[in-house]
């Protein structure tokens, strides 16, 4: 008689399932098993979060595992971020105290010791970013076999977030290299709640690999989910009076933000660190006032490990209040309990992410509840028509109908070129290997997936550039190994990871460290970090140290680099019907529906008839309902081409928002016509860069030739045919 997939499982984990009150297993649990049991394929867990995909992972690879012992790491379990693996460490830590698997946690907060016993006897599984990946590869090298020769399974958590970056590039070079060191290719696992073409996700998934996908179909049922969007006129800084507790006294608009999340257990997200550290210092401020607890955390890569895990365990504490404001940090699957309620400051930048932040309230069964909080400076009369437009909240509204209506979630765009990339991973492979001849070098190298696009033409190109900068030596018999200027680069602990690091001064009250920031200020100024104002004592540049102490007085925002991403074409094109339409969306609140009916009439003044508006005799305004690429590409056509034709003044934009362009003598009719051309679609992409442009936006890309540089910005940074689609449609 064939076994279910309860029966199948190990008797430890049935024990675990028994003591932990579990009814049964969840679809994407059942499902699971059935693909790790009964094949050998790879296996994609696409479903909504708490839906246990975790779970459904190692289920059946700790099933595995324990019937038949590996000699090596059995899996190996590959996070986007550290704070994920330690919530993931304690859950599977947990499941296996009845088992003989150890599980090890192995980033920049692991102990030495630590990592040293698995090195001493490695068994279990592994736990790691891909940073931590790329050290082993380099510094471990000569024992990879040892470490990971009878490898199983690869589970990449939060797919979604890896897949068309240069970071999940880097993934899969990874993967490669292993396999081919280890003669051993295991089996993949990828696991997202966030996927719109599942055939890209799969994909990616097998890259390099022989076999197949199985990504089952699981149904997550109707999800009841509570929306609303409120919208405020910001009048900015008020004044105070000491004492004063009334209404009246603070910012409606965090005041607002506190009513809503006072004495709950709220998550609050907004699209930068900045913002979350100003809604936070404000909401310590209103609750001091009026004397109530304070229980507001800051969530960021900015604070310091002991202050995020301060505020994750404020999250997880049952029955107990605590707001905290984060950024990306808190998207992905850290397991934050039951939560009352998800604020979004502003609009997010995409579907997905939307959907991510949604997906963290809603667990255990209950109903999914955001509230978006979307503010304007208030008006004074003299602003021009493009900024009297709600771009925040129109955005907001795109992205909810574009879920509702379609399911629609943004595909995924990958790097043709991945030159930094490119130049990472060679000199990785030279570091952990050694000496190679050039034709070694590229069959290790070129051959691997990220990579299928770059000719060996220009590979070779690229080694003769690295070898004249001294990054690559040519030894007297031919081979290939790292230069002295290569050395200083790739022996740093920062070459790691691809993303570009940034210079941090450490900010220290005493011995206890905050966080950090970018900008260093002057001894004495004030500025706002971890949800609190602090007053600058001392700056230590060499050290890279300020010393702060607490203080009660207003300070400065503090300032970190950044951007907002890519916004989809889709979302665009959305926020314009929102304009032409006449629906009223059921989840706006008044002050939303007031600011979109005022938005809508504004609009209907000539704003969507006509993506090119007068806004007096020489300047006008271009609103093209384009996403960041194609918007990109026709800010570049204006500046490169019309501006010098057509005698244009000057051109300002707001990506991808609209574009203000003083005409200078050129008629409005001259510059439209020039637009509309765009949409055959014949442009040249190579006349939209200056002649000695060469656009440095990775990491290592200064160290890329600059021929190299402008193949890979026309390619990927621009994009003439989705430009010309838009223009079409006008």
């Amino acid at each position: 008689m064939m076994q279910t997939p309860y029966q199948r499982l190990a008797p430890f984990i049935q024990d675990y399932i028994y003591s932990n009150g579990w009814t049964d297993l969840r679809q994407s649990q059942v499902e699971a098993c059935r693909v790790l049991f009964e094949t050998d394929a790879h296996l994609l867990i696409a479903a909504g979060t708490a839906s246990g995909k975790t779970e459904a992972a190692f289920l059946p690879i700790l099933t595995l595992l324990s019937e038949n012992p590996s000699q090596t790491v059995g899996a190996l379990y590959i996070s986007p971020i550290k704070a994920l693996i330690n919530d993931q460490f304690d859950r599977l830590n947990d499941l296996l105290k009845y088992a003989d698997l150890p599980v090890w946690a192995w980033h920049g907060d692991v102990t030495r010791s630590r990592k040293k016993k698995l090195l001493t006897l490695p068994k279990g599984i592994l736990q790691i970013t891909p940073e931590s990946l790329e050290s082993l590869l380099i510094n471990k090298n000569a024992e990879l076999d040892r470490l990971f020769g009878d490898l199983r399974f690869v589970v990449i958590d939060e797919i979604h977030a890896f897949m068309g970056s240069d970071r999940g590039d880097q993934i899969l070079c990874q993967l490669a290299r292993l396999a081919k060191q280890t003669k051993n290719q295991p089996r993949r696992i990828g696991l997202s709640a966030t996927l719109g073409d599942y055939g890209l996700a799969e994909d990616w998934l097998r890259s390099g690999t022989a076999q197949s996908v199985i990504t089952p179909d699981i149904q997550g049922g109707a999800r009841n989910i509570q929306l609303s969007i409120e919208h405020f006129y910001d009048p900015g800084l008020v004044v105070r009076a000491k004492g004063e507790t009334k209404d009246s006294a603070f910012n409606p608009y965090h005041l607002h933000l506190f009513h809503q999340s006072q004495g709950r257990k709220c998550l609050i997200f907004a699209n930068g660190r900045t913002a979350t550290e100003d809604a936070i210092a404000a909401l310590r401020e209103i609750a001091q006032a009026k004397g109530f607890p304070d229980i507001y955390h800051v969530h960021h890569g900015s604070i310091s490990a002991p202050l995020r895990e301060a505020a994750e365990a404020a999250m997880r504490k049952p029955d107990t209040p605590a707001v905290t404001a984060a950024t990306v940090t808190f998207e992905m699957g850290i397991d934050l309990g039951q939560l009352d309620r998800v604020i979004q400051l502003e609009s997010p930048s995409s579907v997905a992410s939307f959907l991510q932040r949604l997906g963290r309230s809603g667990r255990r069964g209950g109903a999914a509840e955001m509230r978006f909080i979307c503010a304007e400076d208030k008006p004074t009369g003299e602003e021009p028509l493009p900024e009297q437009i709600p771009w925040q909240l129109l955005q907001a509204i795109a992205i909810i109908q574009l879920y509702l209506e379609e399911k629609w979630i943004e595909p995924l765009h990958s790097a043709k070129y991945p030159f930094s990339l490119l130049y990472h991973q060679t000199m990785s492979v030279l570091v952990s290997l050694g000496e190679l001849s050039p034709g070694a070098l590229a069959q290790q190298v070129l051959t691997l997936a990220p990579f299928r696009s770059i000719s060996q033409d220009e590979y070779r190109q690229m080694l003769r550039h690295w070898i004249e900068i001294d990054h690559i030596q040519k030894t007297v018999e031919g081979g290939l190994i790292v230069g002295l200027a290569g050395e200083k680069i790739a022996r740093n602990f920062k070459f790691y990871a691809i993303f570009p690091d940034v210079e941090e001064y450490v900010v220290k009250q005493e011995t206890k460290t905050i966080g950090s920031i970018v900008v260093p200020p002057s001894e004495g100024d004030r500025f706002s970090l971890a949800g609190r104002i602090w007053e600058v004592l001392e700056v230590n540049s060499k050290k890279k140290i300020i010393s702060v102490q607490p203080t009660k007085q207003t300070g400065t925002s503090t300032s970190w680099r950044g951007s907002a991403g890519n916004i989809h074409t889709r979302v665009l094109q959305r926020i314009r019907k929102v304009l032409q339409e006449n629906t009223q969306y059921p989840y706006l609140q008044e002050g939303a529906k007031n600011r979109l009916q005022a938005a809508r009439k504004l609009a209907r003044n000539g704003l969507i008839q006509n993506p090119v508006v007068l806004l007096d005799e020489e300047i006008c305004c271009l609103f093209p309902w384009a996403g960041t690429i194609a918007f990109r590409t026709l800010e570049r056509f204006l500046r490169f081409h019309c501006k010098p034709t057509l005698g244009l003044k000057s051109i300002k934009a707001r990506s991808p928002y609209f574009l203000i362009v003083r005409l200078g003598k050129c008629k409005v009719e001259s510059l439209e016509y020039e637009v509309r051309s765009l949409a055959e679609g014949r442009l040249n992409l190579d006349n939209l860069l200056d002649l000695e442009e060469a656009p440095k936006l990775q990491k290592y890309d200064e160290f890329i030739p600059p021929n190299l540089l402008r193949k890979s910005f026309v390619s990927d940074y621009l994009n003439i045919d989705e430009l010309a689609k838009v223009i079409q449609q006008w």
